[in-house]
């Protein structure tokens, strides 16, 4: 399959990422739609409308289409070479989350490992990455950006990663301002009993965005450094 954009996502594994796939309508694993849940009270298929074409998954090193020159095989044999230096890490759990005006499962405990990680796979990965056109750098400025989000987009092509990266596997869209302590009244009892304790994070995933917008696995390495 072509795919026009790569990214390095942690994607979960068995009870959660059944439950999630389901919950946002496409399995990034097995790159189909899947039927949403009944959940009391909820448009499930409009609460995850935005969220759907990313499957399951927190962003480790986000989006990028590939440099002249670069390829998808070699992007696939350094991220390999990459996981085999990086070691798992280990968190007391996951929680579901207010995050501004969507909900979103975060960790909880120390993250100073699992931030440091995502910093050398967005290191260890950039010389595949093309630079952002200028309309791409316009509209991450819409956000109003920090001058350290800012240096980020600069330097990296996204101002949410090093210091200002914030692990979280997104949920919804953008929710009403009313909405979010009703939806996570009625997501809970759904996503919770699939929570981990505690969260080990041991591997990650290489996915590509293919034509039609939806990503898809190309392939899980483990952490084995």
């Amino acid at each position: 399959m072509k795919f026009d954009r790569y990214a390095i996502y942690y994607t979960p594994k068995g009870a959660l990422a059944e439950a999630g796939a389901a919950w946002l309508g496409w399995d990034l694993a097995r790159g189909r739609a899947v039927a949403h849940p009944e959940v009391a009270g909820l448009d499930v298929a409009a609460l995850t409308e935005t969220p759907r074409k990313y499957g399951l998954h927190a962003t480790i090193k986000p989006p990028f289409v590939l440099a002249e020159g670069a390829s998808a095989d070699g992007v696939l044999t350094e991220f390999k070479t990459l996981c085999r230096r990086l070691a798992p890490v280990t968190l007391d759990g996951l929680a579901l989350t207010p995050l501004g005006r969507f909900l979103a499962l975060t960790p909880a405990g120390d993250t100073a490992a699992l931030n440091a990680m995502a910093a050398e796979v967005v290191r260890g990965l950039d010389t595949f990455r093309a630079p952002p056109t200028e309309a791409d750098l316009a509209r991450r400025r819409q956000a109003n950006l920090t001058p350290e989000q800012e240096a980020n987009l600069s330097q990296w092509g996204y101002p949410y990663v090093m210091e200002a990266f914030r692990f979280h596997i997104t949920l919804t869209g953008k929710l009403p301002k009313a909405d979010p302590p009703q939806v996570t009244a009625a997501l809970a009892p759904y996503i919770t009993p699939h929570l981990p304790q505690p969260f080990v994070l041991d591997s990650l995933t290489l996915v590509g965005q293919a034509e039609d917008g939806m990503f898809h696995e190309v392939h899980r390495a483990a952490l084995s450094g």
